[in-house]
């Protein structure tokens, strides 16, 4: 088994690279963050699997949060809840996990599942079933290729646990998941139903916290050299830059679970006279230049602070910051007739067809 050690600084660029994936959603890798510093501080040290050295019959369990990452950045997580979302749903199948796996890569659902690992001395695997961040659960690879939509654990920090454990598809544990979450507080910390190694290997978005780590090691790279942190996320991405300008507004509101609003920059340098509207649900879903569709879902669109590279989340932009737009390239998956179904611009409620801007 091909196990990689990551050491401290490997997370500190996961953090990076996991909130630019994140396009917006995902939670705010920061608070990890600082578990995973605490939890190295004691001791504790996670290791990295490729999913091809799961074995076909291996369990794995996929850690993370759910909710609006507005409230999860007031209510913090921890591993030790994070953890028991995993026990109980141990307890409920009856069998122990071999292996942990983010539920998505984008935000702070990046980083979680290393809290877990951490103290269950698992291995996490370098997959996971967006390759980004999604604000619902059935937009993913694992629901595309018709995997069991259950069962599913809810657990919060007062001791409430919760298990879905029969629904007829992921859409339907989605719906039922996120009222709980709601009563919960919009908040709450999972385990997603338990995956077979070959149904990982067969369905799985892979090399993912790889990619992350190596974005988060280019933009800090070109931090340290004093060189143009967007440049360098471009280059290292083949992605294509959309927008520069000035946040002139946000109008958002927690609601039904999420975080939903609408972003508006004002262009400048070469963008100066055009301006940039960006619909948003956790993350940026649909990007319009002068109320002309630009770029849409499952195309990444991330919001980058100018200065820094690093990114900034549909809960923290805020007025006047100076923001670089670009888009990265989806996974090959969600670029099918199926894929476009569960993560296309009309599976978000916009009478809009997908329209790439890699095509």
């Amino acid at each position: 088994m091909s196990l990689r050690a990551l050491s401290i600084d490997d997370i500190e660029s996961l953090a990076v690279g996991a909130w630019i994936l994140g396009t917006g959603g995902g939670g705010n890798p920061y608070l990890p963050l600082l578990n995973m510093r605490a939890l190295y501080k004691e001791g504790h040290r996670v290791q990295l699997m490729p999913a091809a050295d799961l074995a076909d019959d291996d369990l794995v369990a996929g850690a993370g949060g759910m909710g609006a990452p507005l409230v999860g950045a007031e209510r913090m997580g921890d591993p030790h809840t994070l953890t028991r979302a995993v026990r109980v749903m141990e307890a409920h199948i009856k069998r122990n996990f071999a292996a942990l796996m983010s539920v998505e890569i984008g935000g702070g659902n990046g980083v979680r599942p290393l809290m877990a690992a951490a103290l269950m001395k698992l291995p996490v695997v370098d997959s996971d079933p967006m390759g980004r961040a999604y604000p619902e659960g059935q937009m993913s690879s694992t629901a595309i290729g018709g995997l069991a939509p259950c069962p599913i654990s809810l657990v919060d920090v007062r001791g409430l646990e919760s298990i879905v454990h029969s629904t007829p598809n992921a859409k339907w544990t989605e719906r039922v998941a996120r009222k709980i979450c709601i009563e919960y507080g919009s908040t709450a910390t999972m385990c997603t139903p338990p995956r077979t190694g070959a149904e990982i290997k067969k369905w799985g978005i892979h090399g993912t916290t790889t990619k992350a780590i190596r974005i988060g090691e280019a933009v800090r790279r070109a931090q340290r050299l004093h060189e143009d942190a967007v440049a360098a996320i471009l280059a290292a991405e083949h992605g294509v830059l959309l927008f520069r300008g000035k946040v002139i507004d946000v109008a958002r509101r927690v609601t039904e679970g999420y975080l939903r609003g609408v972003l508006r920059v004002d262009g400048v340098d070469e963008f100066r006279g055009a301006a940039l509207r960006i619909d948003f649900q956790n993350e940026w879903i649909v990007a319009y230049r002068d109320e002309q569709p630009l770029a849409m879902s499952p195309d990444l669109i991330c919001v980058l602070d100018t200065v820094s590279g690093e990114a900034v989340g549909s809960e923290t932009i805020r007025y006047g910051q100076r923001v670089t737009v670009i888009a990265l390239p989806p996974p090959a998956i969600f670029l099918t007739p199926k894929g476009l179904e569960h993560v296309g611009p009309r599976a978000f409620g916009y009478d809009l067809d997908f329209r790439s801007v890699f095509a």
